[in-house]
């Protein structure tokens, strides 16, 4: 052993004789030479003379696994260091030969494998390879030149000194901070392991990176598992560096990549009026693989009610991601109560989204749930959900056939409306359809040559709870335009509880059909300016049974009787329509600020024709007695399924569509000499419609509809006016009783002196937002920042980073815009309705949200309205929310409404840390 060491000092010896003073004295000879300056190695540390330090080349000690000797078969034995050592002193490298040391000063660094130490001292010491470092005192005492050590991806920021074997990999450190994950670990005494596992001594954690953080973990004793997790003694949390009494006996933080970590859910606490005491959220979070990711968590309240939740991400690479949630609540109040609460609700979303790929695609978006679940379980985290009363969900699946012109899609539908209970379900939805064919492309006339074909095949099943009554049948089919409604007609359907009680009648009662279409169409042009298009469809419905309809004389009402058996629908339709481009310019030359305006006209003219298909030759209606005075009208044998029936009357009917664009372009100031002009939307568009039917015996202009939509203040405020003229004129006739009714009459508006028609209905929309900053973030906007924040911060993408980007993206209330000092939204809508009758109803709401940064780190949100019809103030919410740099805190209030109450969080930025918060929350049930 001695003599193996022995031979390695005489190698090293010989290097630097042979290769180290030569080079040294070549560097004498360079055209720009340093002034030499001697430096003088403090006493406390070496005892050799100071030498003289010109510019030094940055040394390179390679020791050789191995060394050949005169015979090849003596091979000296594997030495203990393997790879290429660099070291550098910016003031000077000083070699004592006695101690086998080398002392590297002023910006000095080491470099061994994955090592890395900067230092303004560094001493190296070769008998016991090992590393000493720290920073130089200066004549003021002041420190500098503190050691930075960094092995792989890990770096420890040292305060005082450190001592590291570079052959056992084991370090000793003193008063160190090292990043672990998301946080930082602090302590007077580290002891580093081979493995990277660190022991610390009166130690902290923390999430914040200043110098002196807002917040940290202290406790006597912390284990950190490199690539697994941080393990502490019993510990306080300290705000400001001032203990609290929170802590717990142990604590265990995870240290791996966040897509890998498992780990215990802390509950939150409290107390409400009528639950109790309460545990919420309590649960384990299972990171099963880098493709599914579980929470299951639980809630239980000191006066009867618990619930349990699961929530599920999960992501394929170039496939699919999506997630999954089930919320189960069930409470049920003490007897003794003054107002017992009992309630059992359950809600399910689903979200799968699928990525392009192949010729298939299945998608999914699901909402369901039951009735009460969002009229009582109030989502602090999604607001919007407690005031909406519908929901939808859809799961789609579609296939194209490669090398044919047709493909398939299979949905599964569900609407739901919490207020009314009316439950409807498309199960299934099956479409196989054919894209257009051009069988004669080849030929040159023009109307043949663009004619085309296709086919659509739809087969749907349908459940409602919405179940109309068997007796006493409305006549839907037989309504005149503004009239009024029959008194059978205001017969309302009874909504059934969706529940397994009632699933078998709800089977019964479903509604089901199949529909098949072929379009067949030409486009061509016609006297060089006007597009022509000539179509024609035909469609068959299928389905398994028809209504026989029969007055019943007792009650003297219209019943009716299902008849099963399959039995077949076919009607067509033709139209021809003829449409065009007209422009105008109106130009200003004396004009200083508009240059000119732009007028855009597309007129299109259509005709269309339908046959009688209520003639009894199709079968398709029912001509009943309704009263005991022998009136009778039509009924559809198909009334109520699912694509209805053939449709009533003969249609020979003239459509007119006038479709406006009006833009000006206006001259506008610039740093230069130059004129620069700009479009601005005068009238974004102004739609006109209207159809006369020939073929009617009265009534035979339609109602003229018309809608409009621009914008002012460069898009901050846009406008949305519709509404509906009705040209004919109103007469009053007494009815049976003798009661005065007013009621349409055949006659135009113009000829009866009551000008040109009347608005039956209108709406007009509002909204606007304003804020001093140029541009609106739009959500793809907001998606990039927050992406490239995070990259800058040394984050790194991965699919869950890009699920939790998609969901701050999604709840405004996530993502907050501290840069603009305020921002104003409003929206005012109002809606008239006029009946023949003369009944008018008028409803307006004003809706207004926004913030407002009070100060650079305090904003507040708020979001209310005015309902003019009730004289009510809308749902309201209004919340504070505070950048308290590594934390966060947002304050939430309801003043008033179903879900008041209020919510205070202080969370730690920190995606590990999500559940380390402090919250107190009062909920609803504490009014």
């Amino acid at each position: 052993m001695n003599h193996s060491v022995q031979n390695n000092r005489l190698y090293f010896f010989t290097f630097l004789l042979f290769w180290v003073l030569p080079q040294l004295v070549f560097s004498q000879d360079r055209r720009q030479r340093r002034v030499e300056k001697p430096i003088a190695a403090p006493d406390s540390i070496l005892r050799t003379p100071a030498q003289l330090n010109p510019e030094v080349e940055i040394p390179e000690l390679i020791l050789p696994d191995s060394i050949s000797q005169a015979d090849t078969t003596n091979v000296v034995p594997k030495g203990d260091i393997e790879t290429v050592i660099n070291y550098y002193g910016e003031d000077s490298i000083i070699t004592d030969f006695s101690q086998n040391k080398i002392y590297l000063h002023k910006d000095a660094w080491f470099e061994y494998g994955n090592i890395r130490l900067d230092a303004d001292l560094i001493i190296i010491d070769w008998d016991k390879s090992e590393l000493f470092a720290s920073g130089v005192t200066d004549s003021l005492g002041n420190i500098t030149g503190n050691p930075m050590f960094k092995e792989g991806n890990t770096s420890y920021e040292i305060r005082k000194e450190m001592r590291y074997n570079f052959k056992s990999q084991r370090a000793i450190i003193k008063d160190v901070v090292t990043e672990q994950q998301d946080g930082l670990l602090r302590g007077e005494t580290i002891k580093k392991t081979q493995d990277g596992s660190i022991y610390m001594d009166h130690g902290y954690y923390t999430t914040c990176n200043l110098a002196e953080p807002h917040w940290h973990i202290s406790a006597a004793k912390i284990k950190s598992i490199r690539g697994k997790q941080v393990v502490t003694g019993p510990f306080n949390l300290y705000f400001n560096d001032i203990p609290t009494p929170f802590g717990l006996p142990f604590g265990i933080i995870p240290d791996t990549p966040e897509e890998k970590a498992s780990g215990i859910i802390f509950p939150s606490y409290g107390q409400e009026q009528r639950r109790g005491l309460f545990l919420r959220d309590f649960g384990y979070y299972f990171a099963f693989n880098d493709y599914v990711h579980s929470r299951l968590t639980g809630d239980i309240y000191s006066n009867g009610g618990w619930g349990a939740k699961t929530a599920t991400i999960y992501k394929k690479r170039y496939r699919y991601n999506g997630s999954f949630n089930v919320d189960f609540q069930k409470f049920k109040s003490p007897e003794t109560q003054e107002n017992p609460l009992d309630f059992t609700s359950v809600w399910v979303s689903w979200q799968h989204s699928p990525e392009s790929r192949g010729n298939s695609r299945f998608s999914a978006s699901v909402n369901a749930g039951t009735q009460n679940y969002n009229n009582l379980v109030i989502n602090p985290n999604n607001f919007a959900n407690n005031v909406r009363s519908d929901f939808t969900s859809n799961v789609a699946y579609s296939k194209t056939f490669a090398g044919t012109p047709f493909s398939m899609s299979a949905n599964l539908r569900h609407s739901q409306n919490i207020q009314t209970g009316e439950v409807n379900l498309t199960l299934p939805d099956i479409a196989v359809n054919m894209n257009r064919q051009n069988p004669f492309q080849n030929v040159k006339f023009e109307p043949l040559k663009t004619l085309n074909v296709a086919w659509n095949f739809s087969l749907q099943n349908s459940i409602t709870n919405r179940i109309t009554p068997t007796l006493g049948v409305p006549n839907l089919s037989f309504q005149q335009d503004f009239g009024e409604f029959q008194e059978q007609q205001q017969i309302v359907p009874d909504v059934l509880d969706f529940n397994l009680a009632n699933l078998p009648q709800l089977l019964r009662d479903a509604n089901n059909g199949a529909r098949s279409t072929i379009p067949i169409s030409s486009n061509f042009t016609l006297f060089k300016y006007f597009t022509g298009t000539a179509s024609a469809n035909y469609t068959e419905l299928w389905y398994l049974e028809k209504i026989n309809y029969y007055y019943n004389d007792l009650e003297n009402r219209v019943d009716r009787i299902v008849e099963n058996g399959f039995n077949r629908v076919g009607f067509y339709t033709s139209s021809f329509n003829l449409n065009t481009n007209v422009y105008g310019f109106y130009t200003f030359k004396n004009s200083k600020k508009i240059e000119a305006i732009r007028h855009h006209v597309q007129p299109s003219f259509g005709f269309n024709y339908t046959p009688d298909f209520s003639n009894p030759a199709f079968g398709y209606y029912q001509n009943v007695q309704v009263d005991s005075t022998g009136r009778r009208q039509l009924y559809s044998r198909h009334q109520g399924f699912i694509f209805q029936g053939a449709p009533l009357g003969e249609s020979r009917s003239l459509s007119i569509s006038i479709r406006n664009v009006l833009e000006a372009k206006i001259k506008t100031e610039s740093d230069t000499a130059e004129i620069q002009t700009k479009k601005i939307p005068l009238l974004q568009t102004l739609n006109l419609t209207t159809n006369y039917n020939f073929a009617a015996d009265s009534f035979q202009l339609a109602p003229i509809n018309f809608n409009t939509r621009t914008s002012f203040f460069e898009n901050k405020l846009s406008v949305n006016l519709s509404a509906t003229m009705d040209p004919y004129a109103t007469g009053t006739t007494r009815n049976s009783q003798g009661a005065e009714v007013t009621r349409r009459i055949n006659d135009y508006a113009w000829r009866r002196g009551q000008g040109i028609g009347r608005i039956r209905n209108a709406t007009i929309n509002l909204n606007g937002s304003l804020n001093p900053s140029k541009t609106e973030k739009s959500p793809s906007e907001v998606r990039d920042e927050v992406t490239n924040n995070f990259l800058q911060q040394g984050g790194q993408m991965n699919e869950f980073v890009e699920n939790e980007i998609t969901r701050i993206v999604n709840d405004p209330s996530q993502y907050i815009d501290w840069s603009i000092p305020w921002n104003l939204g409003f929206g005012y809508n109002v809606s008239y309705n006029r009946q023949a009758s003369g009944n008018t109803n008028i409803t307006q709401a004003l809706n207004i949200n926004g913030d407002l940064s009070l100060t650079e780190k305090w904003k507040v949100n708020f979001n209310t309205g005015y309902d003019f019809s009730t004289a009510k103030i809308t749902q309201t919410m209004i919340s504070i929310a505070r950048d308290l740099h590594c934390w966060q805190m947002n304050v939430s209030w309801i003043p008033f409404g179903t879900f008041t109450s209020y919510s205070v969080d202080i969370r730690v930025k920190s995606a590990i840390l999500q559940d380390l918060k402090v919250s107190r929350r009062r909920s609803f049930f504490d009014r």
